[in-house]
């Protein structure tokens, strides 16, 4: 750092420190070329990992990326991403998808139209986004983020926004490079449409999943062919009050099996005035199960591809399947750019002779013959994130699980614990 002093002997503030030389990389590069750098560190871990006293862990996730973007025209342009996930000391568990994907293109797509355009679309390797990201999302939060082969179409007028895709899920193949394909399918339409009601937004959506080699209730395993008819709403209300409301349901088959599902996200958040921003939320979920395992109807809800991290608790022991889940928080910005939040959620199987499915939406406990108590658990969770520069950005979190009885029968029961520290520190943004 330098202190300017002028002739006039008078000392002056120093000067506004520069970004470090790889930040203005994109000064000297042509307009029509942008490129931008990630690296993200995260230290996480658990205790009792599946409720299992003794199975601890602590370890180090790491994740870098590289874009670049050429523009040849306003109507035309050109993105890859590269990416390259790790992950060390990791002693329980996995240690390959989703904690590592060794460097591979994770994006490559082109963009004809721009965000104004009548009509755009995308073709190639690209990432879902809709609403909340509770069934179509990118799940970020992962060292392995997902991203889809495939096109979108988005039709803009005055009164909506209409996205229509065609794709197939990315696979992370640690040995070879990425592929989709294999027999899924995922397709659909999502319209945004934020002048039908007052002070709000409606969002209705069709999605259609297709894939093979399934394990079916009658029968040898089968090809999925479902569809998911669901609507988004968010507004404000009066006295500082702001909703949301998405639900679901799904019809097909799985070879054999009939599909019959439903699912439902309700919340209400209050926020208060203060220099600190204080809200409070209130939250209810619901996802159907399986009532009957072997009457050849799939009750358990397909929560599809969503980013469910932090959707039904920061420990992401629990996914939006089978469950009725009630979350109560706040969050609270006692520094600028500093929030701080705080949540107690509460679980209870929907049905007891299914089982409690993870955010990845995997089966982690079941009591076969039926549970005699639904309750799950208990979490309470507390998060924090600063950024130190425009560059780096910090986070940090904390999660316990206190089981209920339904663990407690279908494991040994030991409470768990979820930490975690991060640095997201961002090199070559573009200017």
């Amino acid at each position: 750092m330098i202190l300017v002093m002028p002739k006039t002997g008078i000392a002056q503030q120093p000067a506004p420190t520069a970004p470090p030389l790889p930040n203005r990389l994109n000064e000297v590069l042509p307009a029509w070329l942008r490129v931008r750098g990630e690296f993200r560190e995260r230290m996480e871990g658990f205790e009792s990992s599946g409720f299992v006293s003794g199975r601890d862990d602590v370890y180090w996730l790491s994740r870098f990326r590289f874009n670049a973007t050429v523009t040849p025209t306003r109507l035309l342009s050109f993105q890859v991403q590269a990416q390259d996930a790790r992950v060390s000391r990791k002693t329980v568990g996995p240690t390959g998808t989703p904690f590592a994907a060794p460097i591979d293109l994770r994006m490559g797509f082109a963009d004809f139209g721009d965000a104004k355009s009548t009509v755009a679309a995308r073709l190639g390797r690209q990432e879902l986004v809709f609403g909340e990201q509770r069934l179509v999302g990118h799940v970020s939060w992962l060292n392995a983020a997902r991203t889809f082969d495939g096109a979108k179409v988005t039709v803009r007028r005055s009164a909506f926004q209409v996205d229509a895709f065609a794709t197939s899920v990315v696979r992370i193949l640690g040995d070879e490079f990425d592929r989709s394909g294999n027999g899924n399918r995922f397709a659909g339409a999502y319209l945004t449409a934020p002048k039908v009601v007052p002070l709000g937004s409606v969002e209705p959506f069709v999605f259609y999943r297709r894939d093979v080699n399934l394990r079916a209730e009658t029968g040898p395993n089968g090809s999925l062919s479902q569809t998911t008819i669901g609507v988004k709403l968010a507004g404000r209300l009066p006295a500082r009050f702001d909703y949301g409301i998405e639900m679901a349901a799904q019809r097909g088959s799985l070879g054999m099996d009939d599909v019959n599902t439903w699912a439902g996200h309700w919340q209400l958040r209050r926020t208060f005035a203060g220099t600190a921003v204080p809200r409070l939320i209130g939250e209810y979920n619901f996802a159907s199960g399986d009532s009957n395992p072997a009457d050849g109807v799939r009750g358990t809800f397909d929560q599809l591809y969503p980013t469910g991290h932090d959707k039904y608790g920061l420990a992401d022991q629990v996914g939006w399947r089978n469950i009725h889940h009630l979350r109560a928080g706040f969050e609270i910005t006692p520094l600028k750019a500093t929030p701080v939040t705080a949540n107690y959620h509460s679980w209870w199987l929907a049905e007891n002779r299914d089982g409690l499915y993870a955010a990845s939406g995997a089966q982690i406990a079941r009591v076969a013959s039926g549970a005699a108590s639904r309750h799950v658990g208990q979490e309470i969770d507390l998060q924090i994130a600063r950024p130190l520069t425009p560059q780096i950005q910090m986070a940090a979190g904390y999660a316990h699980i206190f089981t209920g009885h339904f663990l407690k029968q279908a494991t040994t029961g030991a409470s768990y614990s979820h930490p975690y520290v991060m640095v997201t520190y961002v090199f070559l943004a573009p200017s």
